[in-house]
């Protein structure tokens, strides 16, 4: 299955590495790798990760990585949608708007 990063979350991975990297750029170096191998395995097992419990819809599924959810709609692809912390929540308006490609 293909992988599609929006550019949504493609802007929220570059905002967070470089507010991890103000005080560790390795660590944010290793950050971004991770998430790329890690959003990579969504190729061929895209409903291993949980569905979103706030919205509880089979379609809208997230990838935990250290202290970020990674976001992403299921249709025939994997549409990466945004990437979070872990402490905000999302509501159905919010997906609507962003699932919308």
């Amino acid at each position: 299955m293909k992988v599609i990063w929006t550019p949504l979350a493609l802007e929220r991975v570059n905002d967070i590495a470089r507010y991890i990297a103000r005080d560790k750029p390795a660590a944010a170096a290793k950050w971004v790798k991770e998430l790329f191998r890690l959003v990579g395995r969504l190729s061929s097992q895209p409903h291993s990760c949980r569905v979103v419990p706030e919205l509880n819809r089979p379609d809208i599924r997230e990838l935990i990585h250290g202290s970020y959810r990674v976001i992403y709609k299921l249709t025939d692809e994997v549409h990466i949608l945004t990437v979070r912390h872990g402490r905000q929540l999302l509501d159905e308006t919010a997906v609507h708007v962003k699932t919308e490609l």
